[in-house]
């Protein structure tokens, strides 16, 4: 497994806001799938800082921590 990568490169009309986001003026948690279905992730507020890119696996492993650890 490789580690989270930076992509400045990503079409602005894939993004898609978190479904945990709160419609709160586009400041959220925004989510596409890339190449060979790698999940980038962005800040809405600032696209231009680029978005970490994961592989499927840590993507699930990422989620499944934090619904376990939070409740």
């Amino acid at each position: 497994m490789r580690d989270p990568m930076i992509r400045h490169d990503l079409p602005a009309n894939r993004w898609r806001s978190s479904s945990y986001s709160a419609d709160n003026g586009g400041q959220c948690v925004e989510i596409q799938t890339v190449d060979a279905g790698d999940i980038a992730v962005g800040d809405s507020k600032d696209r231009t800082r680029g978005a970490f890119v994961f592989t499927p696996a840590s993507w699930s492993s990422f989620l499944h921590h934090l619904k376990t650890d939070a409740g």
